[in-house]
């Protein structure tokens, strides 16, 4: 069982950084990739980063070279850094455990967080 609780949202202007973390209970923590996932308002929730127990890291094309996730084992964390965030960023982020080579897809995810709120204002 792994339990996450996400935060570091909040309100940022254009063009600002936010750290997001996601804290795992749980023993197992360093056996699963980790992944970030978005939903905005009106619209499905999308693949955002992943980082796997290896440290191999993919992006969404719309946060490349704009966000890095990554991830301390011993406690038990991953985090995503926004760096030059847009209004279009604006969604509540989750983090989300997984067993699966197959990391855009939300389903693979065992476990989820309660999501954190991001608000990027123009």
């Amino acid at each position: 069982q792994v339990q996450l609780v996400e935060s570091g949202g909040g309100l940022v202007q254009a063009g600002g950084s936010l750290r997001l973390s996601c804290a795992a209970s749980g023993r197992t923590f360093s056996n699963y990739g980790m992944g970030w996932f978005r939903q905005a308002p009106g619209k499905e929730r999308e693949f955002v980063a992943y980082i796997s127990w290896l440290t191999i890291t993919n992006y969404a094309e719309s946060v490349k070279g704009r966000f890095t996730i990554s991830r301390d084992n011993a406690e038990k964390t991953v985090y995503l850094q926004m760096n030059s965030l847009k209004p279009e960023d604006t969604a509540v982020y989750y983090c989300a455990a997984s067993t699966s080579a197959i990391f855009k897809v939300e389903y693979n995810y065992r476990y989820w967080g309660r999501g954190t709120q991001v608000t990027v204002s123009s």
